[in-house]
């Protein structure tokens, strides 16, 4: 096709397409008040022209032959709901790295990864033959300390002890008591006992290996429930609260999110990140979830009630969101300030007065000032 073809097609189709959208598109109508072409099709009829005052106080509607039929409804008030959603690290709501409290050789292990244990559950015992030898010196001392205490009562009777002597002997005799009891809790550190009831992680030491109290042996977690640590941002530091609900969603894979309670707070918003610390606690008594996983956290804060509008309703100007209204049976364009968009509907901040009527349908022949009649289906 030639240039001059083109160009001619491109002029036939933006001459039809410009009445148009002025016609049936009101949304058309700022850009073209803008270029200067909307006055001219006012008057040429193709744009409903406005209502003509008769001066008898009666406004007429765009067909010239009465008021305007609208359908309008007041607006509902809804709750504005802030949801705020981030990222947190779950743990065991317990969780003990398990090592000796003595030096020794690792002699037997009680327990395999995977394992559950309850409290006081022997996992793991070292070599106690000398922790026993100590025990049983330290019995025998004791035995001779009473013994000396015993015959110096007996000779206390017919006065050849002194008070000295007396004294001497209780020390030593409470002096073998402690070390009988130093002795035995020596050969019980030499048994590995569970803290908390929870599951076994990895083993990191073999039978035979020479252990330490710096020697990490296992991990225990108690996953019955799992502590989520997150963080909120500064906008909601001073809603969020202890006892406040919370769903968390795995991020690895899709699965239903599960209800939790804030459980911790901290107090102050950490000034690098203009974020506050929070942790919740969420329940995992089927065990399908893992200490380290990752979560969606998401909160839910229920603020102030706000106009709730069809989404139809809101209209678009040259300075911003409208809506048309219907106050005293007259029409009348509203300035709005969008809060909220929900599924169904749209919360506004808006001067509405009791009474008002919200147009949802209807507004391509509304003008300031037009009279209107409620059509079929809406609410007075």
């Amino acid at each position: 096709m030639k240039p001059g073809r083109q160009f001619l097609t491109i002029v036939a189709i933006t001459l039809v397409a410009l009445p148009l959208a002025a016609r049936f598109l009101p949304g058309s109508h700022p850009l073209l008040e803008a270029v200067g072409l909307l006055r001219p099709m006012t008057s040429l009829g193709i744009v409903p022209q406005a209502p003509v005052d008769s001066g008898q106080g009666q406004g007429q509607g765009w067909s010239g032959g009465g008021p305007t039929p609208v359908i309008a409804a007041e607006a509902r008030r809804l709750p504005l709901v802030d949801v705020v959603t981030t990222v947190g690290s779950a743990r065991g709501a317990q969780s003990v790295t398990l090592a000796p409290e003595v030096s020794g050789r690792l002699l037997a292990l009680r327990v395999a990864p995977g394992d559950r244990v309850m409290v006081g559950d022997v996992m793991a015992e070292l070599d106690a033959e000398a922790a026993s030898l100590a025990v049983e010196k330290a019995r025998l001392v004791l035995e001779d300390a009473r013994a000396t205490r015993q015959r110096l009562e007996r000779l206390a009777a017919s006065g050849a002890t002194t008070a000295l002597q007396k004294q001497d002997a209780e020390l030593a005799l409470r002096t073998a008591e402690l070390a009988l009891q130093a002795a035995e809790r020596d050969l019980a550190d030499h048994r590995l006992t569970a803290p908390i009831a929870g599951v076994v992680g990895l083993i990191d030491v073999d039978v035979g290996d020479l252990v330490s109290p710096s020697t990490s042996l296992t991990r225990i977690e108690d996953r019955s429930s799992l502590i989520v640590d997150f963080r909120v941002p500064e906008r909601a530091a001073s809603r969020i609260a202890v006892g406040d609900r919370v769903e968390a969603s795995l991020i690895a894979t899709p699965s239903p999110p599960i209800t939790g309670r804030i459980i911790a707070v901290d107090n102050a918003v950490d000034p690098a990140s203009r974020t506050l610390r929070a942790q919740a606690r969420i329940d995992n008594a089927d065990d399908s979830l893992r200490p380290g996983m990752a979560f969606r956290m998401t909160l839910s804060f229920t603020g102030k009630d706000y106009p709730a509008v069809d989404p139809l309703a809101i209209q678009w100007g040259s300075d911003g969101a409208y809506l048309w209204i219907v106050r005293q049976g007259k029409a009348q364009d509203l300035p709005i300030r969008i809060l909220q968009r929900n599924a169904d509907s749209v919360l506004v901040d808006a001067a509405l007065e009791p009474g008002d009527l919200i147009v949802t349908e209807g507004v391509q022949a509304l003008r300031p000032g037009a009279e209107v009649a409620l059509a079929s289906g809406a609410e007075g």
